[in-house]
């Protein structure tokens, strides 16, 4: 792995096409990226995209983590049920949701219809075709959600017991036990969750190709199309360590900001 990243640098810093030699042409590359329409229109659409399907991955995640965590007959089954999905390749998943999105005959669609809401044409209308993705990701929660779920066993019944004594109900509770017991676990997740929203890929390429109009061309989408749709493979490099280097100030960002809400004493 040590070879190519350290020849993405020298590439980032260079015109190179994969057919020719690479030319050093200093930091031409990363100066034009500013200036790329293009380019910006990617890295918006992949914070937007990073903001609400984290946020909302988030919610979703831990709200069926407690459900699971309840002791009702067939939870092993339920358990099951929801982690299913996250095993499905990205392929025939994609495959299966642009079925689902359809705007003709799709089944979404057909049940919004069939309690008289409106129909929306998902991946064919620029306003829909985002929302639509950020919905799809909820579909994979299903690592989160055992995360999530062996975090909340792991906190001391004791700690429950004690705020039962004290007169707190449910909601107070999870708000001053649960949450706090479980930021560890939420730091974690929304780590791994920046890293793996910025580097979305495979969706949009089999189901959107980017459009309608760009609404959907995400910044893993962009870099692959200049890579090997253009052969700028140097301004691509560059286009990689802008990425890595949003990544990893963004991951620094909640390190240290999870220092004020990161509750590790149990």
């Amino acid at each position: 792995m040590l070879y190519p990243m350290v020849a993405s640098i020298y590439f980032s810093f260079c015109d190179y096409s994969v057919l020719q030699s690479a030319l050093f042409i200093g930091l031409e590359n990363y100066i034009e990226l500013f200036g790329d329409k293009v380019f910006r229109v990617s890295l918006g659409n992949t914070l937007f995209y990073a903001f609400f399907a984290l946020g909302l991955g988030l919610v979703v995640s831990i709200g069926e983590a407690l459900l699971l965590n309840m002791k009702v007959k067939g939870m092993a089954f339920h358990r099951t049920i929801i982690f299913l999905p996250s095993l499905v390749p990205v392929v025939a998943l994609s495959v299966l949701w642009m079925w689902i999105f359809n705007g003709e005959s799709g089944l979404l669609n057909a049940i919004l219809e069939g309690v008289g809401l409106p129909a929306p044409n998902w991946l064919g209308s620029e306003d829909w075709a985002m929302p639509a993705l950020i919905l799809m990701s909820l579909w994979g929660i299903g690592h989160p959600v055992v995360i999530y779920l062996a975090g909340l066993q792991d906190i001391p019944r004791e700690l429950y017991e004690a705020a039962e004594i004290d007169g707190a109900g449910s909601w107070d509770r999870f708000w001053n036990v649960t949450l706090p017991m479980l930021t560890p676990v939420v730091y974690f997740n929304v780590v791994m969750g920046i890293i793996g929203t910025f580097q979305v890929f495979a969706q949009p390429y089999i189901m959107t190709q980017g459009g309608p109009g760009r609404a959907t061309y995400f910044y893993a989408l962009a870099l692959y199309d200049y890579a090997f749709m253009d052969l700028r493979m140097g301004y691509a490099s560059a286009m990689a360590w802008i990425l890595f280097i949003i990544i990893l100030g963004l991951t620094l960002l909640a390190t240290r900001v999870s220092q004020k809400w990161v509750q590790y004493d149990r």
